[in-house]
Parts: structure tokens; sequence; C-alpha cells
């Protein structure tokens, strides 16, 4: 006879997790420098040393891009703009920024409102700061001036996060959630997690989740477990 509510089997029962936000945190001291980052950073700590007043980050999904965005509009009181929502020049005028960031500008639909975006800039003492997923194309802007416009734009690129980069991330991560793992936990996910900061967070709350509902440490064993959800999602 078993207790009211116990598994038949005599297993017991798998914890509940709740799942708690973990919000990502955009400081400089999260920001862990590497090969594939280091000019880019470079770049945004030389602020306003620059070429130009303003300046594109150019990087793949999951870089760091917006993370650099986040530590130079903290630095420098930016006004972040929505690609998708560009201010028109009378609130450019009537703010007056000194200091403009848009993170994904390869997002913005307006072109008008861009090229007069940066027609602001370039009239006043403004810096502007961009981030885009790739340098622009004359397939991906009609307009032929504002083409011109992001062309002249000095850029800085930032690659791809490598496996030493990603295993650094993760016993960050790891060690923010209070988590201990194995060592060849660890090395296994960063061989195989896709080359991408926004990958390694999800995978670590997974990995969080799934240590939690088991109530067992992080082994290789249950790496590879969620590894292999993780990868079919």
């Amino acid at each position: 006879m078993t207790k009211a509510g116990a598994p038949e089997d005599g297993r017991s029962e798998r914890q509940l997790p709740l799942d708690l936000p973990t919000t990502p945190r955009f400081g400089r001291e999260e920001f862990l420098p590497a090969p594939s980052n280091r000019a880019a950073l470079d770049m945004i700590e030389r602020w306003p040393d620059w070429p130009d007043r303003v300046l594109t980050l150019i990087g793949p999904k999951g870089a760091g891009k917006s993370h650099l965005c986040a530590i130079w509009a903290a630095r420098t009181g930016a006004l972040a703009i929505a690609p998708d929502r560009l201010p028109t020049l009378e609130r450019l005028a009537e703010e007056a920024p000194h200091a403009i960031l848009i993170d994904d500008v390869d997002r913005a639909s307006d072109e008008t409102a861009l090229f007069h975006l940066l027609n602001f800039v370039s009239e006043s003492d403004a810096c502007l700061l961009m981030s885009a997923a790739r340098a622009p194309r004359a397939e991906d802007v009609r307009l032929p001036d504002l083409l011109s416009r992001l062309r002249r734009a000095p850029a800085v690129g930032i690659g791809a996060p490598d496996e030493e980069l990603i295993r650094a991330v993760l016993v960050k991560l790891f060690a923010d959630r209070q988590l201990i793992v194995e060592s060849p936990a660890l090395a296994f996910a960063a061989l195989r997690l896709e080359r991408s900061l926004d990958a390694a967070r999800s995978f670590a709350a997974a990995l969080d989740r799934e240590a939690l509902a088991e109530g067992r440490p992080v082994t290789r064993a249950l790496a590879a477990k969620v590894m292999e959800k993780f990868i079919k999602e």
C-alpha cells in the first residue's frame, strides 16, 4: 500500500522547479573579452575618441552586440531607439540627444526616417552607435543616399564566440545560478553548444531546471540529456 500522492512504483517524484525569470546583466563587468570581440570592445571603450561620430557594430546574432551597445549606452547616457520606432526630426530637435543608440538597425523599415536621423547626427554634435548582422548591401536598402551614408560609417566587426568563450560564459552563468557543474559536463556543453551567447544562456537555464527537478548534481550524463532536448528544440 502506498501513501496518498506517492507514485505506485515507489520512486520519488520529480521536483517541480519554479521557472523564475533570469534577466541577463549587460554591465561592463559581465562582458568577457575574447579574440572574437576584442576589437569591438576596444572601440566601444575608446569613445569619444572615434574616427567618426558614427560607428556600426557588425556581427552575427548571439555574438554580444547588444551587450556592447548596453555598455556604451550606460557610459554615454545615450537615447536608445528601437529600429521600428525611429523618431521624427521634430522629436530629435526637441530632445537634442548627445548620443544615440540603434541596436539591430538592419531591422529598420522606415528608410526615410533613418536617413533623416543620420543627417541630424551629421549636422549636430551627437554620436551614433548602430549594430547590424551584416554590412549594408544594395539589395537591402532601397534609398541610394541612405546606402551611401550607411556604407560611409566606420564599422568594427564582432565574431561568433569560440569554444573557449562559450566555456567561460557558461562558467559565469552557472556561478550566477549557484550551480555546481562537473568539469566533464562543462567541457561537453562548450564543445557542442551553438556558438551563441543567447544559446549559452538558454542552455544554462535548462540545465538548472533539470538539475533541480531531478535533485541531482550536474554530471556529463545530465548535460547530455539536456543537450539532446535542447538541440531538438
